[in-house]
């Protein structure tokens, strides 16, 4: 599913506009930027949750060439899916 298809589900589920449900999306994905990136965690009970994972320096390799390169330490994102989520998919 794309973001404009989501929008529109949005849109249509909650009886509002594109255009609200658009600015609904972005002030949710926002949100969650903004407190990963402030170091705390998002968690959306029967949902998931959303945790910032400090990354170690290491090494990857290039996998057209074999040739090793320095991976500098970095900062990610991850989404751990809770129990509604786990019982919709396999239910």
């Amino acid at each position: 599913m794309t973001k404009a298809e989501l929008i529109g589900r949005m849109a249509a589920a909650a009886n509002i506009s594109r255009d609200q449900a658009k600015a609904a999306l972005e002030a949710f994905t926002d949100g969650v930027a903004d407190a990963l990136t402030n170091g705390q965690d998002v968690k959306l009970i029967g949902f998931g949750s959303f945790t910032s994972v400090d990354r170690k320096a290491g090494v990857a390799r290039n996998p057209q060439t074999g040739e090793a390169v320095p991976r500098p330490a970095s900062r990610t994102a991850r989404f751990r899916p809770g129990e509604g989520l786990k019982s919709a998919l396999n239910g």
